[in-house]
């Protein structure tokens, strides 16, 4: 698939993926919490989350979502607690939201290596995140990550990049762009409804978790890992 087999399919962005904190979130959570503001609110269990349709209504236009927001069939997979709960995300920078979660383990390790956590990190910047589950890891060749790592501010660093948007949408935003221009600086097409995006006219990926509100960042996990042509 591309070159390198998919082996570019690493979309070690992926780590971001594991449903970031996604359904932690409760209905009384504080609407600040969009774009970090609400940090004092508790955390409801995941059933008592939105999990069928965004309420994008709350942040259009901007991108900038909150706990309410949060969708997607996979939200119950996440921490309803702590910091890497969506509650606890909800006032950290994506880079710093993503390191706390359990799930996003191997995010952690390739957005490290390849010396971008700083750049998630910046507050003066606001992204959209594509974020690859910890599943979409598994269904790489064997060693494909690894040999990513040998190379990380080569190939792995260009997949990363594809999966970030310098600028913040919510569902209904990115559907009805139709497509965004990423940081790696190819186009993602974005396909379905608001309930139900699809990401990547090539891929498909499905959005498991999206929504999702971190200090600078909207993020959407989603089921597979993205891949750049010229990866």
């Amino acid at each position: 698939m591309r070159k390198i087999q998919r082996l570019a399919a690493v979309g070690a962005l992926a780590g971001l993926t594991v449903v970031l904190g996604a359904c932690g979130g409760n209905q009384e959570a504080a609407s600040g919490g969009s774009g970090g503001g609400g940090g004092g609110a508790t955390t409801a269990a995941p059933a008592e989350t939105e999990s069928s349709a965004p309420a994008g209504s709350a942040a259009s236009g901007a991108g900038v979502t909150t706990i309410d927001d949060i969708f997607g069939p996979a939200c119950d997979q996440v921490p309803t607690e702590g910091e890497g709960s969506a509650q606890g995300m909800v006032d950290d920078p994506v880079g710093t939201a993503a390191s706390n979660n359990p799930l996003l383990t191997t995010l952690t390790d390739a957005v490290t290596a390849a010396n971008l956590v700083d750049t998630l990190n910046d507050p003066e910047e606001s992204y959209t995140v594509f974020a690859p589950a910890n599943s979409a890891f598994e269904e790489l060749p064997e060693g494909t990550l690894d040999q990513l790592l040998q190379d990380p501010r080569g190939q792995l660093t260009t997949i990363l990049t594809y999966h970030v948007v310098p600028q913040r949408y919510d569902a209904a935003g990115l559907v009805a762009a139709g497509e965004v221009m990423t940081v790696q600086g190819d186009m993602l097409q974005i396909m379905g409804t608001p309930e139900a995006p699809i990401i990547d006219q090539s891929e498909q990926a499905n959005v498991l978790c999206g929504d999702i509100p971190t200090a600078n960042a909207t993020v959407f996990v989603i089921d597979k890992v993205l891949m750049p042509e010229q990866a």
